[in-house]
């Protein structure tokens, strides 16, 4: 691991966060799944009640419930 000093650029900082929590669910999701089939099955089938929580004119469900669907997609092909 490179140490290197924390950026003061926000952005920065949520992009990392981002790309962080992604992985940890990911491998979250992939251990859980091989020891309780059907969970992706279930969290699939509850992407409807997903949304952005946005209130404003950025607001997307439908690219908050793809991005979870990709997600998903590739849980279930690793």
């Amino acid at each position: 691991m490179t140490d290197k000093t924390q950026p003061t650029d926000p952005a920065v900082t949520a992009r990392r966060r981002e790309i962080a929590t992604e992985h940890v669910v990911f491998k979250l999701l992939q251990h859980v799944e091989s020891a309780h089939p059907g969970l992706l099955d279930s969290i699939e089938a509850s992407l409807d009640h997903l949304g952005d929580n946005a209130h404003d004119d950025t607001k997307d469900d439908a690219a908050v419930r793809q991005i979870a669907q990709r997600m998903i997609d590739s849980a279930r092909s690793s």
